[in-house]
């Protein structure tokens, strides 16, 4: 579905992704860990278009993603931003069918809108609810419905649980792990939690000094020397 070859980008003097070649399967569910400044964010914004890498490529459905086909590509995706990222202006409900209502009457995006609250188990009241109203789980939740409110190919995940209690932490977790199973989305999920890794992903990425230190299944991750420190292992 997505392909990075030799992806460079550089902020001044600060090299901040070196060379990264990366391929997500469709259907995938794909976590990139690391710490803080190690360009994980860099790397979906680069995904996203938000960012122009200094060299490298990437690839969709394997063909340049370029200006042309990035439109395209925009339309089938889905984005759960690390803060939820509501606008406060609007209701929930307007929220989560942003971008159904330039295409359809605002009653039937309403409609999907509450289906998909529905989905992420907010109840139809929550729809006519301003983002302040809102505890952090719940928009976290209606951040979730509006991520897949259009049914997208691609969702992407910044640090979804970041903020949340454990407890909310998981729900969000096995909400994430089982909208990504029953839609067979490709799913790319930026964390610094754990617990969504194994809940959540299929396959790790681990990013370090610019360049992929680790990459494999899920399974895999306690056999793994490299990701020690970030499994919380005695003598790191």
């Amino acid at each position: 579905m997505i392909a990075l070859q030799g992806l460079h980008k550089s902020f001044g003097d600060k090299h901040v992704l070196t060379g990264i070649n990366l391929t997500v399967a469709q259907g995938e569910s794909l976590c990139v860990i690391g710490q803080s400044g190690t360009g994980k964010s860099v790397l979906l914004r680069c995904i996203l278009g938000l960012e122009r890498p200094d060299a490298g490529a990437i690839l969709w459905r394997g063909q340049p993603l370029d200006v042309r086909r990035r439109a395209e590509f925009m339309r089938g995706f889905g984005m759960l931003f690390q803060g939820a990222a509501l606008f406060d202006s609007l209701t929930v409900w307007q929220n989560v069918a942003f971008r159904l209502m330039q295409r359809m009457p605002a009653q039937r995006a309403k409609a999907i809108a509450i289906e998909k609250l529905a989905r992420v188990g907010l109840a139809a009241d929550t729809a006519d609810l301003m983002p302040a109203e809102l505890s952090g789980g719940m928009a976290k939740r209606a951040g979730l419905a509006r991520a897949i409110a259009d049914d997208p190919e691609v969702i992407f995940f910044d640090e979804p649980t970041t903020g949340l209690d454990p407890i909310r932490a998981r729900r969000i977790n096995g909400l994430i792990r089982d909208i990504v199973r029953e839609t067979g989305a490709t799913a790319i999920t930026i964390t610094h939690d754990m617990d969504s890794v194994r809940t959540i992903a299929d396959r790790v990425v681990l990013l370090q000094d610019g360049q992929i230190a680790w990459d494999g299944p899920v399974g895999a991750m306690d056999d793994a020397p490299q990701l020690a420190g970030f499994l919380g292992k005695a003598g790191t």
